[in-house]
């Protein structure tokens, strides 16, 4: 499947080192205000080969707007938004074509499809991910039109957690820290592990704000299990955490209830979603990278003949992609939301009423 959502819709298309990437939007409503410029600063942010702590691939990621915009404005009709391919290197893994590179898709999509597009891992590269971005950022211009935000950061390096989450100042840090005073031990833990040709993996924190009470389903479409979904499809994520995710199985329930007043709630452990519906609090949401399978270290492995070998990777790779993975679990938040947002339309009469009647 390469479509997500219900109402709210993207279909990705392209591969690492093919012609290009992009994705089709539906359900946009009409006359949003599309903001290209806006759309190119998400991508970035995301955008390969910025500094130390990224790959080395350079990648422009520059969108162009197919359809479905007429003079600024979303016409209603699908939205396609493609980005080119500038800098690949498909002879950087000619080495690789018959062997399966250890923690990676090769092997399952091999054994699949019985075919795989070795350059870079084609369809499942993490290349696939800016055109998520690109949609997310369609996603956010509808989003903030009613105060809906959205903010991202590195909560977690290699085991190095922040203690406090400063949402102000991963637009500072070039490893989109969120606590500034484990923000240079983190990054330490990146570079100490791409110079001996290894990497890690991190923690990747979203927070979202301005929700108005119910979004999500009671039952098979929940807030918290949608936004579950759409992280755990993100290359490379292993685990996702709602609030305060896995330490609430350590906790009383008198510690871990949110009390409620009429001012609102006294604490947010349930990390804004009640019942699977968001309650009005903001909605945190932690993301678990593992550390960037794609290693310069000897590995073991197996070639498409089943035969022992060992494999030795060439290419340009992020010694942690947890960095650049918030952003792109940022922008999957931002497409589930507005999904939410449109299903949730039709939940009552008054609603049905106050759009149709005239």
């Amino acid at each position: 499947m390469n479509r997500f959502g219900e109402r709210f819709t993207i279909t990705t298309f392209g591969e690492s080192h093919g012609k290009a990437i992009g994705c089709v939007l539906d359900g946009v409503p009409a006359g949003l205000e599309i903001d290209e410029s806006f759309i190119q600063s998400e991508l970035n942010r995301r955008k390969p080969g910025q500094n130390e702590f990224a790959t080395a691939r350079k990648e422009d990621d520059k969108v162009e707007i197919l359809s479905g915009v007429f003079e600024g404005l979303s016409t209603g009709t699908p939205i396609t938004l493609v980005i080119y391919n500038t800098d690949q290197k498909s002879g950087d893994y000619s080495n690789v074509k018959d062997i399966f590179r250890p923690g990676h898709a090769d092997f399952t999509y091999f054994q699949k499809y019985g075919i795989r597009d070795y350059r870079g891992g084609g369809r499942s590269s993490a290349r696939e991910t800016a055109a998520r971005v690109a949609g997310g950022a369609v996603a956010k211009l509808m989003l903030k039109s009613i105060g809906i935000d959205f903010q991202s950061g590195i909560s977690a390096i290699h085991g190095i957690k922040a203690q406090s989450f400063d949402f102000s100042y991963p637009h500072n840090s070039p490893i989109y820290a969120l606590d500034k005073n484990v923000e240079e031990a983190q990054k330490e833990a990146i570079l100490s592990a791409k110079n001996a040709h290894d990497s890690v993996g991190g923690v990747a924190t979203i927070k979202i704000s301005g929700l108005p009470i119910g979004l999500g389903e009671g039952l098979y479409y929940k807030l918290d299990a949608i936004l579950a979904e759409a992280m755990m499809g993100i290359n490379a994520v292993k685990a996702v955490e709602i609030g305060e995710g896995i330490h609430s199985a350590e906790l009383l329930a008198s510690q871990n209830n949110d009390s409620i007043t009429p001012q609102g709630f006294k604490t947010n452990y349930s990390g804004g979603i009640l019942g699977g519906m968001s309650n009005g609090d903001d909605v945190l949401v932690h993301v678990h990278f593992k550390p960037t399978p794609s290693i310069f270290i000897e590995q073991e492995s197996i070639n498409i003949h089943n035969e022992s070998v060992h494999v030795s990777l060439k290419g340009r790779h992020d010694p942690c992609v947890a960095v650049r993975g918030s952003v792109v679990a940022e922008s999957m938040a931002a497409l589930v939301i507005a999904d939410m947002l449109l299903l949730n339309m039709g939940s009552t009469m008054h609603g049905i009423q106050n759009y149709y009647q005239k």
